[in-house]
């Protein structure tokens, strides 16, 4: 995880059309090989399918130099997409609530106009021809201060500032209850409450 070894959020995973994945490195590399991939972060690791990884027992991550530990979520991702929490999908963050805050930071799904998308927590919602529940707001952890690609650096202040601010979260999230396509100027706009 980018907790622990913040340089992987400079490298890029992608599926193959043979359904194998492989890595991008940043200098262009592109390998599935352990080795590889082990000197690159100098320290051995292993590429491994998440199909059937069931529970691990715990994972730590720094917050500000603090250490935390918290139990990790049983993987049931989507094919060919990871995402560390089973109850969405798809995360929804406004331009109003950034701020100036640089958009990649928070690596949302969908980028919205204005401001105010914690009222559509609980609602069933339409974007373009797809039909969202959104869930909850989505707490964040040291890897929205981490330095990104496209010249985002380190940034402490930004999670401060979502604690003191925002209760923690920043973006809320969304599962998919229909599948459709969305495009840009697409509307989120509620479609009745959810149960």
């Amino acid at each position: 995880t980018a907790r622990r070894v913040p340089d992987l959020l400079f490298a890029t995973g992608r599926i193959r059309p043979d359904g194998r994945a492989e890595v991008v490195l940043p200098d262009g590399t592109v390998t599935a090989d352990d080795a590889v991939l082990s000197a690159w972060l100098g320290r051995p690791v292993a590429l491994r399918s998440g199909a059937g990884l069931g529970t691990p027992p715990r994972y730590e991550f720094s917050d500000d130099e603090n250490e935390f530990t918290a139990d990790w979520h049983e993987f049931e991702g989507a094919a060919h997409a990871f995402h560390d929490n089973p109850d969405f999908r798809v995360s929804l963050v406004s331009t109003g609530t950034l701020g100036t805050w640089d958009r990649r930071r928070f690596r949302a799904n969908v980028l919205l106009d204005g401001e105010g998308e914690e009222r559509f927590i609980g609602v069933r919602a339409c974007l373009g021809s797809a039909e969202l529940a959104v869930v909850a707001g989505i707490p964040r952890c040291v890897m929205v201060t981490r330095p990104q690609p496209g010249g985002i650096g380190r940034d402490t202040a930004v999670l401060k500032t979502v604690h003191r601010e925002r209760a923690g979260e920043l973006a809320v999230g969304a599962r998919v209850l229909s599948s459709g396509t969305v495009r840009p100027g697409d509307a989120l706009e509620p479609a009745e409450r959810s149960d």
